[in-house]
């Protein structure tokens, strides 16, 4: 570097905290045919992973367990305004959200 420039340091960005399923659904989804784009770094309580399939858009939250959405979760998934975010706990479900024809607004 040269005498008048100063080298930015910038902050380590911690790897997303994603539930120990996330990466099977992903694989399982892709291997359908699906696009797969991970948001778990987005934060904020937003999906998990917003997915394209057959001309359709998908926002996915991934639990695993007995994993219930937290307080953030709930009140993104209740203020979104476009399709409604399917929470899976499987590859099955993953897999089923993305084969039932498309609802007419949000339950």
């Amino acid at each position: 570097m040269g005498r008048n420039q100063r080298q930015i340091r910038r902050p380590m960005r911690r790897a997303p905290r994603v539930d120990i399923n996330h990466a099977s659904v992903v694989k399982a989804l892709r291997d359908a045919g699906a696009s797969v784009v991970s948001l778990a770094g987005v934060a904020g309580g937003c999906p998990d992973l917003l997915v394209g399939f057959e001309g359709i858009t998908h926002l996915i939250e991934i639990k695993h367990g007995k994993g219930k959405l937290n307080l953030i979760q709930s009140a993104w998934i209740r203020q979104w305004k476009g399709r409604k975010v399917a929470v899976i706990y499987t590859e099955k479900q993953a897999l089923a959200v993305i084969a039932a024809p498309p609802k007419e607004g949000k339950k």
